[in-house]
Formats: structure tokens, C-alpha cells, sequence
């Protein structure tokens, strides 16, 4: 029926853009070594970019090249979620089969891709919107990399500024994510459509920074490209004039050059684009026009079958009224029996011309058609397609109620955006439609609930918090104590996300509306047992949980149950009873495994590796972590559960001072994008790394990503993480007094509790800042003491690690050490051993201190923990050892004083710059009190610091009241 009616190719030949294909050459290239790559190609509607990438498309193709194309369309914008990726698996279905895509994925993964495409089967039940769409992510990517194991893969993606906000999340995911997969994606959008405020701009600006992704600008062409074009259009060489008139009025367009010369105008030219390109429309028989004005009220793309059933016209007579527009090139058969307007901007000046009562009843038109059979367009379409339709329409009822349908699909595929731009039409339109209630189902109230959650789900927390705030005032909590008791849930969750006050009223607030035993109750008490645990009030959030916990198991949930379990264990973890959180996270384990719940069964694995860690089996840890990832892997859910597991390995890692490996681990699931939380955990770990190491900068960066200065955290784990990061950063930097300011702020506020690696860690850091400050902030020192003594005094003793701590913190050093030594930690045995060393030099045991520092030297140059190196260089010049016993320390350190109590004389001005750093004042605070230059400040204090043999101006500081050098 079409075959017949393919159009003549306005421009046979291929003109410039040499520069532009080596650049996509070069890119597929990158990308065949197996670094993926991506190309950004920009450029004006009508320059040209479509036949620059078919043109591309082919050679690659020939040389081996996988080519998928999808593409976006104006529609998507208004929710047509995924439709590039749709187009791009739709072709891969067509070419490989559904059966041999699905082989290509985890097991059980397919039904994940079913919610595009129905070729997969039923999609999977799990409708959980933290993670749901993450997982269908992972497995576009897993698709990918699999897809180009057998041969390099090109991605084509055209029109991205169209591009719906799923889709462009989804780019965004790929480009960071596709690292060493044999896979080069291709973006084209126009760049004169980007206004200021266009959503494509951030993603642009951020997709620039990535690694291995090229920006191409596909210029205008020039007069002689334009001469070549017009002589492969026209079969001859057309002459200088017309070339010259052509040029100056299409300014190098190709669009625009064939339009010109189509029209064949000798002496004049259309006065606006616009009337130059629907010049060659008018030229056609009036009934074809009228059928192109339908179709482009379809879109650029239209199914024959819904164009006949719109315009009323049989098979024949739709042909016959087609068949010059296709023989003109306006129009162009597509495959699935469709026909698509040539460029995107031919269908826009032909709808721009519809009348506006032409305008409204083409649209109702496709909006009826569709409606009384969906399957007039591709799969998953017909409800956007008709809530699209019925708005351009203007008809307030049915663009509602469509827009109501439209919204509960887009859910069924992860899309919370659009679900969330389709509610905001529903309420929009609400006061316009008398019975909208009636319409739809549900009351406005409903409306604004699942808009609040729809924003939830795609991190809209401002908009969502305006939902949740006008559903409220529509709620009476007298009357409807369990819908309010879920928005006021929601609120605190947005209160969190946002990082502010008042989380845990709203949910105490929450518990009290909903008094009686039932699921609503449960899923409060999980949210409120959870973050009472978090925030170091473990007994009241494990009655809680436990409470919870009975009503799950009464009713029958399991899936809550489990939930409740690793809430339990997190409790049980937090109070350092690691034994029972083993035994309830292997609990909640089985029921996952039982139930087939992937997030369940990661979520106790995580937790377990955590546990393993705390009891000082670190080795047992990593390895449980790994075989956890793989788990993530196979059930498509690394991205959000696998990237937690991660973290938890990074943490057993820097336990056991694989440092390297430890920051290999968190940058590369940082590549993953992970949730926020869990992003701030791995910068933590990272900065751990760097703590270690001096690298002050990192700390520094972690510190004002995680928004520790000012930021409002209520969860301890947080707090404490980031203090300990902060102390360390001021120590680092010489700051002493600073650091004693943060301890003083953590015993006051933090609930140091007994989990090892995070509340018996944080008192033996305290402790240190204690040793560092108590020769110059005596008082202050001896009140911290003092409290981290009593607080230690207070918490268990479960596992070897805590042990370890608790001997740090009672100055028991070289069982500390050996405590160390049996855990296979070897930086807090280093650390340990150059506290006994200290403490032997104190005694005047100058050979014990030798031997402890010639032990822990060599493990502080292993772990390039130099701090740590220096401060044991420092403590040997002062004592007057060498650092091994055949050589004397290292010929690049000053040499060592004769005694500790005889360093050489300090100037005046000196002891007045020395008298200042022990008050904990900077160089620049140092320089405007005596009224001198920074920089000779910073002079001052390395001279300082050479005399009195230390590294540090803590250690200075310490070493004048030591020494009585200032008054």
C-alpha cells in the first residue's frame, strides 16, 4: 500500500562537514577502545543534524556498529515518559527478538523494561518509589553493556529538547555510568530552542564536565557548500547569482536552501521562513493540504490507520490525498505503517496555519479516535496521547479527566515526574469542571496526596511540602485521622530531606493520631522507631519498633516485618550488641529470600557488614560486601542498594588501613549517582582516607558538600561523622583550640553511644584532642576528660574493637597496640604505639620510646599516612633517636636537638607570634595584632617550628607551656 509512494530525495549529495564526522569518528573510536563516550551535537533547527548522524549512522553500521535510534517528540514534554529509549529498545525488540533482549539482563530484570514495552511480560509488582525507578535505570544500563559486549553499540538520541524530565534523568545516568562499556551515545538537540530557562540547560552544563563527552556545534554552511548542495538538487551547476541570493536569504540552512530552491522563485524570495517553508505545501492540491493540517495536529509522526480514522477517509482515497505531499518530500513513509513530516519544522508552520476552530476540533478529533481504540498508536501512548489531544483542545472537562488517566500510567513506569506535571494539570483544571470529584473518582484532597507523594518520589521537596500543606487544610483530623497522619509523615520525610527542625514532632505528632493497633499505625511506628534510633534514643525507638513489629506479624505482612527486623537490629547495632544484630538481620534476610524481596535481602546484607566490622572481623566484612554487590547486580538494584554495600565495604577497608582501596571503592560508587545519604557516606569515608593522609583539601570539600557548617542533622551517625572530620581537619591544620571547641560541642550534644566504629571511636578522638590541649587549656582539657571518662564508663564492652578503644581511652597504649595488632588494624596500632612512645620519653625510658617509634615509623610510611610519619619523626628528633637502628633519621629533616628542654633561643618577635599561636589564632589574626604581613607571619611560625623540632602548631603550642618559653 506505501511502497509506492516513497518521495524523491530533495539533496542526493552529502555537502561539508568533513570536521563534524571526524569528530563523531574519533568519539566512535574512544568508544570502540572501550571507553564510552557521548557527543553533545547542537544547532540550529534546520541545519542539518539529522543528516549528519544518518549519514554517520551508515558508515559506522558498515563498520561493525550496533546502531539504535530513538527519538524525542514535542508530546514529550507533557509526560510522554522514555519515549527515546521506548523507540530505541522497540527497534532492538524488532531486530533481536524480546526472548534474546531479556537474555541479556539479570535474571527476572526483563519485567523491569516491561513497563516500556509489552513485549517483556508482566511487569514486576515491586512499585516502591525510592527505588523503583533507580532499578529500571540500572537495568537500561545493564541492557547496554551487555548489548555491547558482542559489538560496539551507538546510541542515537535526536531532539533532546524535548526531551521529558524522566528521560533526561535517564541520560544523565547513562553518561556517568557507561565508563568502559564499548558504547558511544549521540545527543542532538537545537540550541537556538535553549532559552534561559529551558530544563536541557543544567543537564547540558553538566553532562560537559563529564570525561569523554565532545560538544559539536554544526555550523551554517558556507556559499560554496551551499552551491554544492544546490547543484546536487538541481542535477547542474546553478549560477552565481542565485546561488549568491539563495545563500544571503537562507543564511546557509540547508532546510531553508532546499525550501528556496524548491520553490524555483527567479527574482524573488517568500518574505518570512515561515511563508518559505509552507510555500511548498501550498503548492499542493488543496485536499492534501488539508490532510498534512491533520496530520500535523497528530504530531511529526501519525499512524495511516489513526489518519484514516480521523479524517474519515478510506485507504484509497487517504493515499491519493497523500501521494503528492510524499512525491514533494513534505511528507515521508515511515516504517509501522506511518507517515512523518520530513523536519519538525515543516509540521510546525503547517499546524501554525490550522484556524482555531480548525485548530480544536483536529485535536478533539484525535483525542475521540484514540480513545474509542487505543492501539491506533504505539503501546503505552494513548493516555498521554490523549490527554495531550483533549488539552490542545480546550476542553477543561476531558483534558482532566485525561490528564487523571494519564497520571496513574505514568506511575506504572517510574515517571513521578510527569505524574507529578499531569496531577498539577488535573488541579489546575479543577475549578473549571463543576463534578471533577465525580469525574475522576476521588476528591481534590486525593489530588493533592498524590501529588505530594509524586513529588516525593522525584525529590520535588518544595513542591511537595506546598501539597502536603494544602491537603492538610482540606483534612479534618477528626474525622480523617489516618490520611492526616500520612501527609504529617510525609512532611517530617521533606523536613529531612530539607535539613530542617521539626521531623521528630511531626512525627510524634503523626503517632498520636493513629492510637489504635492496625497497618496505619505500623507504618508510622516504623518511621518513628527508625528515626529515634538514628538519633541515639535507641530504647524508646526499639519499643516502638518492636510495638510495630507485633501489629505486622498480627496482619500478616511480611515485607513490613522484615523492615521492622533491620529497624530492631539497627537498635541492637547502635548499643553495640553486634551478636543480636547478626542473628535479626539474618532473620530479615530470610524472609526476604522467602518472599523474593531483592531490597530486603541487600538491606540485611549491608547491615551485616556493617556488624562484621564493628566486631573487628574486617576481612570477613569486605568479602561478605562483595558477594553482596554481586547480589545488587543480579537484581538490578546496585545503584541504590548496591552502592550502600559499597560504602560498607570502603568502611571495613579503611579499618583495616587498605587505604588505596578504601577510596578506589567510594569514588567508583560515587560514579553511580547514589542517594543523597548515602553519597554523603561515601565523602565521608573518603575523607577518612584523606584524614589519614593530610590531604586537608578533601576534607575540606567532604565537609562543605555534607553541609556540616550550619546544616542541621539530627541523626547521630551524621553528627558525630562529621565532627570527627572536623576535629581532625583543625588538628591537621595546627588548630588545637578549635578542635577542643568541637569536642566540648560533641559531649554536650551528640549521644555517644557503644557501636565501636562510631560512638568508642569518637571518645578515643576525643581523648586525643585532650592529650593535645591539656598543657595549654589545662581546665577546659581536664572538664573533657572528665566527661569522655564518663561517658566511656557508661557503654558496653561487646567486641575486641571496643576493647581496643576503651584501652586508648585509659591511656593503656601498648595494650592498645597489641589490641591493634590482633584486629589487623595497623594505623590505630601506629597510632598506639607513638602514644607509648610519648609516654616512655615522658618517663625518661628514652630506649623504650625508640623501640615503640621504630616499630610504628615503617607502618605510618606503608599506609603514606604522613602525619602520622611526621609526628613519629618529630617525637624521635626530640628524644634523640633514630627511627632504625642502623641509620640515623632522614637527611631531609632538620637535625635532631640534644634535648628536648634545650631548643634554640626564640627572637622577641618570636615569642610574641608563638605567644598568639598558642591561643589558637591564625596567621591573619596574627598579622593584624602586630600590625605585620601574613606572609611574614607564616615565616615567623616555620621558624618556630624548626627550633622547637615539632611539625605541627599544636605541637608548638604544647611545647611552649611545656618549656615555659612564653609568659
Amino acid at each position: 500500500m506505501l511502497d509506492d509512494m516513497l518521495g524523491r530525495a530533495v539533496s542526493p549529495v552529502f555537502v561539508g562537514r568533513e570536521a563534524e564526522l571526524a569528530g563523531l569518528a574519533e568519539a566512535f573510536e574512544q568508544a570502540r577502545n572501550n571507553a564510552a563516550a557521548a557527543v553533545l551535537l547542537g544547532g540550529e533547527a534546520g541545519v542539518g543534524k539529522t543528516r549528519l548522524i544518518g549519514c554517520f549512522a551508515e558508515r559506522a553500521s558498515r563498520d561493525g556498529a550496533h546502531v539504535l535510534i530513538g527519538g524525542c517528540v514535542e508530546l514529550s514534554a507533557e509526560g510522554l515518559a522514555y519515549a527515546p529509549f521506548t523507540a530505541a529498545i522497540r527497534q532492538l525488540v524488532r531486530e533481536c527478538g524480546a526472548e534474546e533482549v531479556a537474555a541479556l539482563l539479570p535474571d527476572g530484570a526483563a519485567r523491569d523494561l516491561a513497563r516500556l514495552l509489552p513485549e517483556f511480560g508482566e511487569p514486576s509488582g515491586d512499585a516502591e518509589t525510592d527505588t523503583a525507578r533507580a532499578r529500571l535505570f540500572e537495568q537500561i544500563l545493564n541492557l547496554l553493556e551487555r548489548l555491547a559486549e558482542r559489538r560496539p553499540v551507538i546510541l542515537v538520541i535526536e531532539d533532546i529538547h524535548w526531551a521529558d524530565r524522566s528521560s533526561r534523568d535517564l541520560i544523565a545516568f547513562l553518561s556517568r555510568n557507561l565508563r568502559t562499556a564499548p558504547v558511544l551515545m549521540i545527543l542532538t538537540y537545537r540550541s537556538d530552542d535553549l532559552h534561559r530557562q529551558h530544563p536541557l540547560r543544567p543537564v547540558l552544563a553538566e553532562l560537559g564536565r563529564l570525561e569523554g563527552v565532545l560538544r559539536l556545534d554544526l555550523p551554517r554552511l558556507t556559499q560554496d557548500e551551499v552551491a554544492a548542495q544546490m547543484a546536487g538538487i538541481l542535477g547542474a551547476t546553478p549560477e552565481f547569482a542565485r546561488v549568491g541570493k539563495v545563500f544571503q536569504r537562507s543564511e546557509g540552512i540547508p532546510l531553508f536552501v532546499e525550501a528556496l530552491v524548491e520553490c524555483g522563485a527567479e527574482g524573488s524570495f517568500p518574505e518570512s521562513l515561515h511563508d518559505l517553508i509552507i510555500g511548498s505545501v501550498e503548492q499542493l492540491p488543496d485536499e492534501t493540504q488539508r490532510m498534512l493540517r491533520i496530520a500535523a495536529a497528530g504530531g511529526i509522526r501519525v499512524g495511516h490507520d489513526l489518519l484514516a480514522a480521523v479524517s474519515g477517509l478510506s485507504d484509497v482515497d487517504l493515499e491519493d490525498a497523500l501521494r503528492p505531499a510524499i512525491a514533494s518530500n513534505v511528507l515521508q513513509v515511515a516504517d509501522g505503517r506511518a507517515y512523518a513530516f520530513r523536519h519538525s519544522l515543516i509540521r510546525e508552520a503547517v499546524h501554525d496555519e490550522l484556524l482555531p476552530g480548525e485548530h480544536v476540533r483536529m485535536h478533539a478529533r484525535f483525542a475521540e479516535e484514540i480513545g474509542r481504540d487505543r492501539t491506533l498508536v504505539p503501546h503505552g501512548r494513548a493516555a498521554i496521547e490523549i490527554a495531550h489531544h483533549w488539552y490542545a483542545a480546550r476542553d477543561d472537562l476531558w483534558a482532566l479527566v485525561s490528564a487523571w488517566e494519564a497520571a496513574g500510567k505514568a506511575a506504572k513506569t517510574f515517571a513521578y515526574n510527569e505524574k507529578l506535571q499531569l496531577l498539577e494539570r488535573v488541579l489546575t483544571l479543577w475549578g473549571k469542571v463543576p463534578d471533577a470529584a465525580e469525574r475522576i473518582g476521588v476528591d481534590h484532597t486525593t489530588v493533592l496526596e498524590q501529588a505530594s507523594e509524586a513529588a516525593h518520589a522525584c525529590g520535588e521537596i518544595e513542591r511537595g511540602s506546598r501539597f502536603v500543606k494544602a491537603a492538610l487544610e482540606e483534612l479534618d483530623e477528626e474525622t480523617a485521622p489516618a490520611r492526616v497522619a500520612e501527609l504529617v509523615v510525609r512532611r517530617a520525610q521533606f523536613k529531612m530531606s530539607k535539613r530542617k527542625p521539626g521531623a521528630l514532632d511531626d512525627l510524634r505528632y503523626a503517632e498520636r493520631l493513629v492510637p489504635q493497633p492496625g497497618p496505619e499505625r505500623a507504618l508510622v511506628l516504623s518511621k518513628l522507631g527508625s528515626f529515634l534510633a538514628f538519633s541515639g534514643e535507641v530504647t524508646e525507638g526499639t519499643a516502638l519498633t518492636e510495638e510495630a513489629l507485633r501489629i505486622a506479624r498480627e496482619h500478616g505482612d511480611e515485607c513490613l516485618e522484615a523492615d521492622l527486623l533491620l529497624n530492631l537490629a539497627l537498635g541492637h547495632s547502635i548499643t553495640g550488641c553486634l551478636d543480636e544484630t547478626i542473628a535479626v538481620n539474618s532473620a530479615a534476610q530470610a524472609i526476604g529470600e522467602r518472599v523474593g524481596s531483592g531490597r530486603i535481602i541487600l538491606r540485611a546484607l549491608a547491615n551485616n557488614v556493617d556488624a562484621l566490622n564493628n566486631m573487628g572481623r574486617s576481612a570477613e566484612a569486605v568479602e561478605l560486601a562483595l558477594e553482596g554487590e554481586l547480589r545488587a547486580r543480579k537484581y538490578g538494584r546496585y545503584r541504590i542498594s548496591g552502592t550502600f554495600i559499597a560504602n560498607n565495604r570502603a568502611e571495613a577497608l579503611e579499618a583495616l588501613g587498605r587505604f588505596a582501596e578504601a577510596a578506589e571503592v567510594a569514588e567508583r560508587a560515587l560514579t553511580m549517582d547514589p542517594i543523597l545519604r548515602t553519597r554523603h557516606h561515601l565523602r565521608r569515608i573518603r575523607a577518612d582516607v584523606a584524614a589519614a593522609r593530610g590531604e586537608t583539601d578533601v576534607i575540606k570539600s567532604v565537609l562543605a558538600e555534607v553541609d556540616t557548617y550550619g546544616g542541621h542533622e539530627e541523626f547521630t551517625q551524621e553528627l558525630t561523622a562529621n565532627a570527627r572530620l572536623k576535629m581532625a581537619l583543625h588538628l591537621l591544620n595546627g588548630e588545637p583550640l578549635a578542635a577542643l571547641e568541637v569536642a566540648e560541642e560533641v559531649v554536650r550534644t551528640a549521644r555517644i553511644m557503644s557501636k565501636p566504629m562510631l560512638g568508642w571511636r569518637m571518645l578515643a578522638l576525643l581523648s586525643g584532642v585532650c592529650e593535645v590541649t591539656e598543657t595549654f587549656a589545662p581546665e577546659r582539657a581536664a572538664a573533657l576528660r572528665a566527661q569522655v571518662e564518663e561517658a566511656g564508663a557508661a557503654m558496653s564492652v561487646d567486641s575486641p574493637v571496643a576493647e581496643a578503644y576503651r584501652l586508648c581511652l585509659n591511656r593503656d597504649h601498648d595494650a592498645a597496640a597489641a589490641a591493634w595488632e590482633r584486629l589487623g588494624r595497623p594505623f590505630p596500632r601506629a597510632k598506639s604505639l607513638l602514644q607509648a612512645g610519648r609516654a616512655a620519653a615522658g618517663a625518661g625510658d628514652r630506649e623504650g620510646a625508640a623501640v615503640r617509634l621504630r616499630t610504628a615509623y615503617p607502618i605510618a610510611l606503608a599506609l603514606s599516612a604522613r602525619p602520622l610519619a611526621t609526628e613519629i619523626e618529630s617525637l624521635a628528633r626530640r628524644v634523640g633517636v633514630t627511627l632504625t637502628e642502623e641509620t640515623a633519621p632522614s637527611t631531609s629533616l632538620p637535625p635532631a636537638a640534644p634535648s628536648p628542654s634545650l631548643p634554640p633561643p626564640l627572637t622577641r618577635r618570636e615569642q610574641e607570634v608563638l605567644r598568639l599561636v598558642t591561643q589558637g589564632r591564625s596567621n591573619r589574626d596574627i598579622a593584624a595584632e602586630l600590625f605585620i604581613s601574613a606572609k611574614t607571619v607564616s615565616v615567623h611560625v616555620s621558624n618556630i617550628l624548626g627550633k622547637l623540632g615539632v611539625s605541627t602548631r599544636g605541637e608548638a603550642a604544647a611545647a611552649a607551656h611545656r618549656l615555659a618559653l612564653i609568659g
